[in-house]
């Protein structure tokens, strides 16, 4: 049996309309979906064509034909307007949600999942109905809490002298003017572990995503050091075995041969045992090394402070753009992490820090000592 074909006749203005909300504003996939179907079905295309045009199921097309037949473009939402929707989840019960998001997840379970959610209210009678639906859940919950997610977060002690005067100087710092005789250079060094594959990757396919073994090969780890220039967008990576005094004052020296006509070149640095003055006179004779020191001035970041280095900011770019797969051995790291470098530096996409003392001072204000415990 055939089904009843419905007929989708727009008229002038029903077409405008539909026109704009497809193009123009913000409104759900399946709305706009249903808008692009009306106008295909009133251009004459068949139903199956518009599934090749619109990418939905072959029953999708009908659905909106009928619709449209009994409440004209008011079809493209699913909601009838003259329906009355009894949400599952009144204000109390919504209260009973949030709390229960909040609250530690049940033993043997490491945090809460929409499944979770919806079983316990049921279980604690907190609804009226024997069940609940996940996507429900998630519609309540999506603009106030995630439980699928968390964070780790690190802030210094309140009312922490050392901190204020580290990040003061920092941010004082930033900003400064660019000036090509007084640099200012942010350095940061991290790890990447070399993952070599057992089976090669199979690459995509029209109906098939790209696919890698789960099983690798661990081939050791290199070290990174980044210098970064964030007023001029430039950046120098180094890849070391280890890191070490040495590695740190190569990367030095490296950065002090870059600027030749800098007469000061400002560091912006983590306080790490490796990062120690006195080892240029280590490294270096006398003379060449009082010359090294007195070119730079190092800036070191404060305890639970490192978010101040805007290399952090780069390596975050680095990670996702060239490091977030797996590189079976040191020449090829070297060689990504050139061509990124290369690709990078002709780009010369600058750091916009916005973070100035004038905001810190009442966002951070419960880092800042009060006067009146300064004079006890």
């Amino acid at each position: 049996m055939s089904r009843k074909k419905y007929n989708v006749d727009l008229s002038e203005e029903e077409r405008t309309e539909l026109e704009e909300f497809v193009t123009k504003g913000t409104h759900r996939a399946e709305a706009i979906n249903r808008a692009k179907i009306l106008l295909k079905a009133d251009d004459g295309l068949t139903d199956a064509a518009i599934c090749e045009h619109v990418g939905c199921s072959i029953g999708t097309p009908h659905r909106a034909r009928k619709a449209y037949s009994e409440r004209g473009i008011a079809a493209m939402n699913r909601r009838k307007p003259d329906r009355d929707y009894t949400p599952k989840l009144d204000g109390c019960a919504e209260a009973h949600l949030v709390d229960l998001a909040c609250s530690e997840p049940p033993e043997g379970r490491s945090r809460w999942t929409y499944a979770l959610l919806a079983d316990r209210l049921v279980t604690l009678e907190k609804i009226e109905f024997d069940s609940i639906s996940e996507e429900t859940i998630r519609q309540r919950l999506k603009n106030d809490l995630k439980p699928h997610r968390s964070e780790y977060w690190l802030i210094p002690p309140k009312e922490n002298a050392e901190f204020v005067y580290r990040m003061e100087t920092i941010l004082s710092l930033y900003e400064e003017p660019y000036d090509e005789t007084h640099l200012v250079i942010c350095f940061d060094e991290s790890s990447k572990e070399l993952h070599k594959h057992v089976r090669d990757p199979l690459p995509a396919s029209p109906g098939a995503v790209a696919r890698t073994d789960h099983h690798y090969e661990r081939n050791g780890k290199r070290m990174l050091h980044l210098a970064t220039e964030p007023l001029t967008g430039r950046c120098r990576l180094h890849v070391t075995e280890r890191r070490r005094t040495c590695e740190w004052i190569d990367c030095m020296q490296a950065i002090a041969d870059d600027y030749p006509d800098a007469v000061c070149i400002r560091v912006v640095l983590d306080n790490l045992s490796t990062h120690n003055l006195a080892a240029f006179y280590r490294f270096f004779p006398p003379e060449k090394a009082r010359e090294y020191l007195d070119r730079f001035e190092f800036y070191y970041t404060p305890t639970h402070g490192s978010w101040l280095n805007m290399a952090e900011l780069v390596w975050s770019t680095l990670q996702t753009q060239c490091l977030n797969h797996r590189i079976p051995d040191a020449a090829t790291l070297q060689s990504e992490v050139a061509a990124w470098e290369a690709e990078r530096n002709k780009l010369d996409i600058m750091i916009n820090w916005q973070f100035i003392n004038k905001d810190a001072r009442p966002k951070l204000h419960r880092l800042y000592p009060t006067i009146e415990e300064a004079e006890n």
